[in-house]
């Protein structure tokens, strides 16, 4: 029931590229800096995003 009042979830090639442009503009090179990355994804995405989902994906970027 809660789902019907969520936002859609982003399908995985979506948050790929999501991720993948956060790093570039973050310019985070290793995983010390996940924290930019993350800060980059929830300003421009807020409530939409499965923060786990788009943590898992930074970390197997930048690991």
């Amino acid at each position: 029931m809660i789902r019907a009042y969520l936002p859609p979830e982003m399908d995985d090639a979506t948050l790929a590229a999501a991720v993948q442009a956060a790093i570039t503009e973050s310019g985070a090179t290793s995983i010390k800096e996940m924290g930019k990355v993350m800060a980059v994804l929830k300003g421009r995405f807020g409530a939409e995003l499965d923060m786990g989902r788009a943590s898992a994906s930074v970390k197997a970027l930048l690991g």
